[in-house]
């Protein structure tokens, strides 16, 4: 049970350096653009049940549609396809996640050992107090969004009942609001489950050499050095005056801001889409092209809102 346990890990790939030009949380933004990947045991089969029969009926459908020879079915595809590459990549990473299929709270606490599942980050960029703060803002900004967001697109789906009017064609509109909704509650769900490890300490920040190395051969921007920083769980909203410092976590109220007067006067862009294929085999999912493609949507929509920020 231990060694299942511990295969669940959570992989922290920054993608910017942090802004001075933004407010924490407040507006839906971070301190810095971050894409998670959490791994699951593979050898652990799906739950079974109505909904999740249901959910990959849906997605056998969906790949059909994407492998139709022409027609409005194709079509559909293509637009639905573009439709989800605007969709916030970390809403997307959450909904893959399914809770059902991790441990639970109390098989945490019937352990024989104390347990914690590790959080892999690049120690050159982020030190381990930080790994930690900007998995918790992350957390505590998308669970109030995804809360709204499922209500939402629930309450809009009744108006699609006119499109069943249309013949032949399916009501794409209502399946589409349905699909969102579902969207959100799976990425509330995974919110909810990670704020309840964060508040249990069973999330535990471990410096990655592998990762730093991706870091260190395709960085677009030089990172920040922890090399020489102590550890510390003391927040603080210092600001870097030097490539060795950056505040360990920002300060809490909504009303003040984060003074990078001494970093970057903008996010700044740490990976390109080279560096994917290495990404990739840092999470052991080297033939996997749906992570990869995942990641390619979070650089490219990272680098889109650069520049409308810019």
């Amino acid at each position: 049970m231990v060694a299942a346990l511990r295969t669940m890990r959570i992989v922290a790939v920054p993608l910017t350096r942090p802004s001075r030009r933004i407010q924490y949380l407040n507006n839906g933004q971070l301190s810095r653009y971050t894409y998670y990947q959490i791994q699951l045991p593979p050898k652990k089969l799906p739950a079974s049940g109505v909904v999740n029969w249901a959910t990959q009926k849906a997605a056998d459908i969906w790949a059909g549609f994407g492998k139709a020879q022409g027609g409005w079915k194709l079509k559909t595809h293509q637009i639905g396809e573009k439709l989800i590459d605007r969709i916030e990549f970390e809403e997307l990473e959450l909904k893959k996640f399914d809770p059902s299929l991790a441990p639970s709270l109390k098989q945490l606490e019937k352990s024989p050992l104390p347990l914690k599942f590790p959080l892999l980050y690049p120690p050159s960029i982020l030190s381990p107090t930080t790994a930690l703060s900007d998995l918790r803002d992350l957390v505590e900004l998308r669970i109030p969004r995804h809360r709204k967001g499922f209500f939402l697109w629930i309450f809009l789906s009744p108006f699609t009942a006119p499109f069943m009017l249309i013949p032949i064609i399916p009501n794409l509109p209502f399946f589409f609001c349905v699909w969102r909704a579902w969207s959100h509650y799976r990425a509330y769900k995974a919110s909810k489950y990670l704020q309840t490890l964060l508040e249990h300490n069973l999330i535990e920040p471990q410096g990655s050499e592998l990762l730093d190395q991706v870091y260190r051969t395709y960085r677009i921007s030089p990172p920040l050095n922890w090399a020489n920083v102590p550890s510390s769980t003391k927040t603080t909203s210092a600001v870097p005056t030097s490539a060795a410092t950056e505040p360990s976590s920002p300060p809490k109220s909504k009303s003040s801001k984060l003074d990078f007067a001494s970093a970057d006067p903008e996010y700044t862009l740490l990976l390109g889409q080279e560096a994917v294929p290495a990404l990739l085999s840092v999470f052991e999912l080297q033939n996997d092209a749906i992570v990869s493609n995942d990641l390619n949507r979070a650089i490219d929509q990272t680098r889109t809102r650069l520049s409308i920020k810019s």
